[in-house]
């Protein structure tokens, strides 16, 4: 029997600025309700991931806790895009937020659950109109 609404995937992360650091290849749960990739600390300062910034986020009891945001490279199968990451305690479940499903172009069947590739749309693109009038002689 298939696990209702939960789907996991084998995703691997580097470091694009420093692929001498080899990779990282785990078990992931793909969570839409989450914003941000979560990774265990240990494994991004493996593979010297950079600290870019501090978010503050609310835990599911309702306390605040703040957390260090990185960017790494994603691979989930043919698949492969930078995102932002969360440095993450250990023993916490990694998992693929939405913001890195999103750059990889792929989203959640909400009834089959597998991972397929996203509809990408883009707006019709036109010439800029230019305003100059034209001069006469």
């Amino acid at each position: 029997m298939p696990s209702v609404g939960i789907t996991f995937a084998t995703v691997k992360i580097s470091n694009l600025l420093r692929p001498d650091l080899g990779s990282v290849e785990r078990r992931f749960l793909i969570d839409t309700g989450a914003i941000y990739s979560v990774v265990p600390t240990s494994d991004l300062e493996a593979l010297g991931i950079a600290r870019l910034k501090h978010q503050v986020f609310t835990l599911a009891d309702g306390t605040h806790q703040e957390y260090d945001i990185g960017e790494a490279f994603f691979e989930l199968g043919e698949d492969r895009a930078t995102s932002l990451v969360v440095f993450a305690p250990e023993g916490v479940i990694s998992l693929v937020g939405a913001l890195t499903l999103e750059s990889l172009g792929l989203m959640v069947n909400p009834v089959t659950r597998e991972l397929l590739p996203m509809r990408l749309f883009l707006a019709a693109m036109h010439p800029p109109q230019s305003n100059a009038r034209p001069t006469h002689a």
